[in-house]
């Protein structure tokens, strides 16, 4: 099979989605999609513009492709189960701290079959992990990472932001886990612009379970997502407003600390804004078609494992519209 026959199945066809379908179609592949919404579906083919598309109406189907893209709401689990048994790639956007970690823990049964899983490929999990190992390589030694989000991509991350701040949150504290309440530990943090400071709070996020298995001498990893007063006292209950259907800007900050190749302690910061949505799709797309290209190893990888390079992965998402910016000055330390 040559590129230009690979199929790349699409599930879950929303702004995220909908988005990763235009960018493989541009990229002269065909797409097989599936939504549980025949309208997000037709919708998403139309703005492929494109007759490379086909519609399918049971995501199993999806077996039949190269390697396929999990864009829909958590839980992801079971179909990547399901496809990894097949023996096909799966790349997916989860950022359901539960759904992450049973994601992981398919390496074995992918390892078997012969297929990779990516977890956690979208804005946050995912360009947070390609900008850490860049960070990473500026440092001889890294001693924390710190991860902040602001925006999210539609409705369903919305939704799941919303959940996240109610729930126990997720740190690697002097090589411990610890579970701090979410909705705690306010942070004043710099988004690159134009989303600038925002509050930020810890969460149910996903990155410290990926940064801590792609950064073992990491002392400590947190990661925060921005807040209002109102998100957190109403963290609670159900969604008072529905979340907006296109998404907004939205955008990640990693900051990382170490050894610096001269001993002495230095703190590197880069970070990304734009669209959510936008975001999320580049470094998405660029996943999976390095994926299908390539011949990454078999297993479960977060995007900062070294066995997807994720430098190169960060240089295609680049190309695929992710434009990232670095701080130089004095950073203000984040606690815990």
């Amino acid at each position: 099979m040559n590129d230009g026959e690979l199929i790349i199945g699409v599930a879950g066809c929303g702004l995220t989605g909908g988005r990763v379908v235009s960018k493989v179609v541009a990229a002269g592949h065909r797409v097989a999609v599936y939504d549980p919404d025949p309208a997000t579906t037709h919708l998403a083919v139309r703005r492929a513009r494109r007759r490379s598309v086909a519609l399918v109406d049971d995501p199993r189907h999806l077996a039949v492709c190269d390697l396929v893209v999990l864009c829909g709401p958590a839980s992801h689990a079971a179909l990547a189960a399901e496809l990894v048994l097949t023996g096909v790639p799966v790349v997916s956007l989860s950022d359901d701290l539960d759904d992450v970690r049973e994601l992981l823990a398919l390496d074995t049964m992918a390892k078997e079959r012969g297929a990779t899983v990516v977890v956690g490929a979208g804005m946050a999990p995912g360009l947070s992990g390609l900008l850490a190992r860049r960070l990473h390589a500026q440092l001889a030694v890294v001693d924390e990472v710190h991860v902040a989000i602001h925006g999210t991509a539609g409705p369903a991350c919305a939704r799941q932001h919303h959940d996240a701040l109610s729930s126990a949150s997720l740190g690697w504290h002097d090589r411990q886990w610890i579970t701090p309440q979410g909705g705690t530990g306010r942070d004043l943090v710099w988004f690159p612009e134009p989303i600038g400071a925002h509050d930020c709070y810890r969460a149910a996020l996903a990155d410290p379970v990926l940064l801590q298995r792609a950064f073992p001498s990491a002392g400590r990893i947190s990661a925060r997502v921005s807040a209002t007063r109102r998100d957190r006292l109403t963290a609670w209950l159900p969604m008072l407003t529905p979340p907006h259907a296109l998404g907004g800007l939205g955008a990640v900050r990693v900051e990382a600390r170490g050894a610096g190749a001269d001993g002495g302690r230095q703190t590197f910061i880069a970070g990304a804004a734009g669209p959510a949505a936008e975001l999320a799709a580049a470094v998405a797309t660029a996943i999976a078609l390095q994926t299908v290209l390539g011949e990454p190893p078999a297993g479960a990888h977060g995007t900062a494992d070294l066995a997807l390079d994720p430098l190169d992965l960060l240089h295609h998402a680049t190309l695929h519209g992710v434009h990232v910016q670095e701080f130089t000055g004095v950073a203000r330390a984040t606690h815990w």
